[in-house]
């Protein structure tokens, strides 16, 4: 069964990815963005399918990069900008399923309330109540201004929730997040995202001369990725590589550092190597580089580089608020430790250092087991979510729904 989709997202996420797999697997997809069209053909996506507000990304862009001067309070004025547009152009043609990002959807989803399209909002987070309540308590513990939802964000998302056919979750822990919020279950759906993993699949003598590494009795190398920020857990990555660093272990960082993080980053730098963020198509080699993968996370939906490690063949060390409890499988590819608990991630790294040749045979379980998850598998559950919603199994696609 084919469907005409429109994926509408202010940005990439994973948008691009999900609607190349969906094109591929048949359907007729248009991606509504605010990437240019040229941008977006980069990414193996038809220019001709793409629908662009360019000049709200070029926007955007500029006052994200002065968002500590105060770009920020014009939040309400690009995201409805983004949602009045998206949805003139929806209005242009009739859908059988149009899939759009949270903060973005209020005057798409209200635009097609009398329609019998089938309406689905992608929130890439934990609900956004419980998200800024974690990073309040956050910002509080560690004594540093971050970047959280703003009260109109909150109203705005919650609001969207109310008016789509379905939400779609990226992991166990943002379904359970909705659901201890007091959203229907009968109105979520987890879509586990997936990753482009073909470079990221080692050669087997990477993960042989990780093994010998390992059982070398050498320091153990202790890789992290992605944007060093307070809500990706830092604070604890920081007491961390302070309590272990030197001797029995190596840091290193590879990624951003966001500007509420830049005082810690610094004082870290005599324990730890920060790399500045990287091309993905040079990322494999950093995990080469690693024996073991840390991301102490505060709060997230599906954290990619979690997929990426894993590929890799990397035992990881992790929280339960992302997608800990659905890609690692405790104590056999690695452990999900809870938040905010530095002390415990100290005590799983000592033991890696005490038992190598477990962690060794960890090593090579990881990349013998490994079941990669790719981008088809998501368009293929994508379309299971669309034929299981509001009974629209029992409707023809094409328009005629």
């Amino acid at each position: 069964m084919k469907f005409k989709i429109a994926i509408v997202a202010h940005g990439r996420f994973h948008a691009f990815d999900l609607a190349r797999a969906l094109l591929r697997r048949g359907h007729d997809v248009t991606l509504f963005t605010n990437y240019p069209r040229w941008a977006v053909r980069r990414f193996d996506f038809p220019e001709k399918r793409v629908r662009s507000c360019w000049l709200h990304g070029v926007i955007s862009r500029v006052a994200t990069k002065f968002y500590q001067s105060g770009a920020a309070r014009y939040e309400e004025w690009f995201h409805t900008l983004f949602g009045r547009w998206a949805a003139t152009e929806l209005e242009k043609e009739s859908w059988d399923v149009v899939h759009s990002w949270s903060g973005v959807s209020e005057e798409i989803l209200r635009s097609l309330s009398t329609k019998t399209t089938l309406k689905l909002l992608m929130r890439g987070s934990a609900h956004i109540v419980t998200q800024a309540r974690l990073l309040e308590e956050e910002e509080i513990r560690v004594g540093q201004r971050q970047e959280r939802p703003s009260q109109w964000m909150i109203a705005r998302e919650q609001r969207e929730y109310d008016l789509v056919d379905a939400v779609a979750v990226l992991s166990t822990f943002s379904y359970n997040t909705f659901v201890d919020e007091g959203f229907q279950k009968e109105k979520l759906r987890i879509l586990l995202s997936g990753v482009s993993l073909d470079q990221f699949r080692p050669d087997l003598q990477i993960i042989e001369d990780r093994s010998r590494r390992i059982l070398s009795g050498g320091p153990l190398r202790v890789l992290n990725v992605g944007t060093f920020s307070f809500r990706k857990g830092v604070w604890d990555l920081a007491s961390v590589i302070r309590g272990l660093s030197g001797g029995r272990f190596e840091f290193r960082c590879v990624g951003p550092v966001a500007t509420e993080a830049q005082t810690l980053a610094g004082e870290l730098r005599h324990s730890a190597t920060f790399i500045p963020k990287q091309p993905q198509s040079e990322l494999p080699a950093h995990y080469a580089w690693g024996d073991v993968f840390i991301l102490p996370t505060i709060e997230d939906g599906f954290q990619s580089i979690l997929g990426q490690a894993s590929a890799s063949g990397l035992p990881i060390l992790t929280t339960p608020n992302g997608a800990g409890r659905d890609l690692v499988r405790e104590g056999a590819t690695g452990w999900v430790l809870p938040i905010r608990s530095p002390q415990e991630f100290r005590k799983c790294l000592l033991w890696c250092d005490e038992h190598r040749e477990e962690l060794a045979a960890m090593v090579r379980r990881i990349y013998e087991e490994f079941k990669p998850r790719d981008w088809i598998d998501v368009a293929a559950d994508f379309e299971s979510i669309c034929l299981n919603t509001n009974g629209m199994n029992n409707r023809r696609p094409g328009n005629t729904w």
